[in-house]
């Protein structure tokens, strides 16, 4: 049983958790959510990106920049296949 690297990071986690769970967000958002330095989720949500696992729209809001996140499909899959290794891990577990 292998758990993917990308998606087992305790931050990461975090981020396809909360980007499952609320389909896209802004960074401020995660930001507050997840209680983690600017710097530290940007290195986080690029690593992501470069995978292919989350999509990241640009566009400005009241003369703002916004930057939104959500999972592609592949990030989705990602983090469902994790949930079931975690699952099959802990029903090993009972046997």
């Amino acid at each position: 049983m292998e758990f993917d690297k990308l998606v087992h990071q305790p931050t990461r986690l975090q981020l396809f958790s909360y980007l499952y769970r609320h389909e896209e967000s802004t960074f401020s958002e995660l930001q507050e959510a997840l209680d983690v330095t600017e710097g530290n989720l940007s290195s986080h949500l690029q690593t992501m990106e470069e995978a292919d696992a989350i999509a990241v729209e640009k566009q400005f809001v009241d003369r703002r920049p916004q930057t939104t996140y959500e999972l592609t499909d592949e990030g989705r899959s990602k983090f469902e296949e994790h949930v079931e290794t975690l699952e099959a891990l802990l029903g090993a577990l009972e046997d």
